[in-house]
């Protein structure tokens, strides 16, 4: 992970001056207990199939991540010299727990794990993402998910 004081200016001063939303405090909808739910993640890591062509830079796009890809079928194409890979490169959980829902699901403490999971390029700003969110809400609706897991990277 990169520490704010090693980033290098002009970098730097951009993150700091970036507008952070304040989370509520209650839930953006209500639903059915977490054990009923059908759960999807959404990675801002930049994952694709090996087959796929990289993220181009500044993308809004997205990619579909089935659940039944193995690890070395996903590759990462989010690129940045403040962005380490070592965590991703030993282990693909830790900006894709997919297996950690897998057990959730098997333990009862979620419903089920949705079919096909999403990324976006993290780097991308996101005032324009707007329209890549609502196809993504629509193809998560059409898959019966009505949680989602968002891994940010």
């Amino acid at each position: 992970m990169a520490h704010i004081e090693n980033i290098p200016e002009p970098t730097r001063s951009n993150i700091l001056n970036l507008e952070c939303p304040s989370p509520q405090s209650h839930p953006f909808v209500n639903g059915p207990p977490l054990a009923q739910r059908r759960v999807a993640i959404i990675t801002s890591a930049a994952l694709h199939s090996r087959n796929e062509p990289p993220f181009p830079a500044g993308s809004t796009g997205f990619r579909e991540l089935a659940s039944s890809m193995s690890a070395g079928d996903i590759v990462m194409s989010h690129v940045s010299i403040n962005f380490d890979r070592y965590g991703f490169q030993r282990d693909l959980n830790v900006v894709f727990p997919i297996d950690r829902l897998r057990e959730f699901a098997a333990q009862g403490v979620i419903g089920s794990v949705a079919d096909t999971h999403y990324s976006v390029l993290g780097s991308t700003d996101p005032a324009g993402m707007s329209e890549t969110a609502d196809h993504l809400t629509a193809l998560l609706q059409g898959d019966g998910v009505d949680a989602v897991l968002l891994s940010p990277v």
